[in-house]
């Protein structure tokens, strides 16, 4: 008995019933009997009008001495051979599912839910591509291993800021106001609500300066890139809440800025993953370890830090550090941000490292925690 016909036409099981029963010469009262089932079972099977069910495929091959599986492969292929063709769109939505995290995207408002070709002309539009071949990542979407380093749900983020950045209408980028402007940082590191005047005066140095909430998995702290040679975009997730954190990533972005790292580059900017925690990494490329190195000494400039670290440890009072902090100007929290690395001990006087967000919300371009960033699609 041959099974291998076409998925396209494959006739019901019960044909292939009919045959063995033939072949033994039996009539369907004398199987009916055989399976100890009514003969009105065997004829629904016969005419095609039921299917065989797992219980009774094992009974046919008890009753003709062949397989169960021979029947019940029977009736899976006659149901996939009349199963209806699946909506086209479900291939369509499961590409750009695997390569991005678009259910996430359509939740932050980045992208609207409506039918699957809609869907991937917003999908080209995000990613400023004319096809959706050349979005980033789509035409690796099964292989991971391909990916660049920047990952497909970090480079939906990143786009995002783009997105904003590029609508936003700010001065013309000054490398001399920006270099005055990061010397002077220092005078708004001792009070957290000071970092509200951030994002105007990054803005009067032609720097656009963006907050976007991380995506899932993202685990992202910021980005540097040019939108072109004269328009620096810096951004941000301040997924950390933290003082010390955004002191830190701040100043490591705009070290890239002043450096002109990416500029000319069409998808200059490679994201900036955990740099705290990469801080003190031996493998890190030239223009990062100038950053960190940056960053470091403008959250507390680094012959003090040493200074005062040789005299001190491992004996640090709370009232030294904040005396310190005092000292170099700095708001205690900055200070024990770089301690805790150095001792390699998080939760040592953590209550200091307080939260900023809430004074960036109100005074910057912001996409997440319930806001949207509006942009045109």
């Amino acid at each position: 008995m041959n099974i291998a016909a076409c998925l396209d036409d494959v006739p019901h099981p019960g044909e292939f019933v009919r045959e063995e029963i033939e072949a033994r010469e039996w009539s369907q009262r004398d199987l009916a009997y055989i399976l100890g089932v009514p003969e009105q079972a065997v004829g629904l099977i016969l005419s095609g009008k039921r299917g065989i069910s797992p219980e009774m495929a094992k009974a046919l091959g008890k009753a003709f001495d062949v397989s169960a599986d021979y029947f019940a492969n029977l009736q899976q292929a006659f149901e996939m051979s009349n199963a209806r063709a699946p909506d086209p769109a479900v291939e369509r939505r499961a590409r750009l599912q695997s390569a991005y995290p678009i259910r996430e995207m359509i939740k932050r408002g980045w992208l609207t839910d409506t039918n699957i070709g809609l869907l991937e002309q917003q999908v080209m539009r995000f990613f400023c591509a004319n096809d959706l071949d050349a979005v980033p990542h789509l035409a690796h979407a099964a292989k991971k291993a391909d990916y660049s380093e920047t990952s497909p749900v970090q480079l939906a983020w990143l786009f995002r800021v783009r997105q904003i950045a590029a609508e936003m209408p700010t001065a013309g980028y000054s490398a001399s106001k920006l270099r005055a402007l990061v010397t002077d940082l220092p005078r708004y590191m001792r009070d957290p609500e000071e970092i509200r005047h951030i994002p105007r005066l990054l803005s009067e140095c032609g720097v656009r300066f963006v907050v976007v909430e991380t995506l899932p998995k993202a685990n992202i702290d910021g980005v540097c890139f040019w939108l072109d040679n004269k328009s620096p975009v810096v951004g941000m997730t301040v997924r950390h809440d933290r003082i010390d954190n955004f002191w830190f990533v701040l100043r490591h972005e705009l070290e890239h800025v002043l450096n002109g790292d990416g500029r000319g580059e069409l998808d200059g900017g490679q994201v900036d993953v955990d740099l705290e925690a990469s801080g003190s990494r031996d493998d890190l490329p030239p223009a990062e370890k100038k950053a960190n190195e940056a960053a470091q000494d403008a959250c507390v400039p680094a012959d003090e830090m040493e200074s005062f670290y040789i005299r001190k440890y491992p004996y640090i009072a709370e009232k030294d550090v904040v005396g310190f902090a005092g000292r170099v100007g700095r708001h205690p929290g900055i200070v024990v941000g770089q301690l805790q690395r150095r001792m390699n001990r998080y939760d040592w006087l953590a209550r200091h490292k307080v939260k900023i967000r809430q004074f960036l919300i109100g005074a910057s371009v912001v996409d997440g925690w319930g806001s949207v960033a509006p942009v045109s699609l």
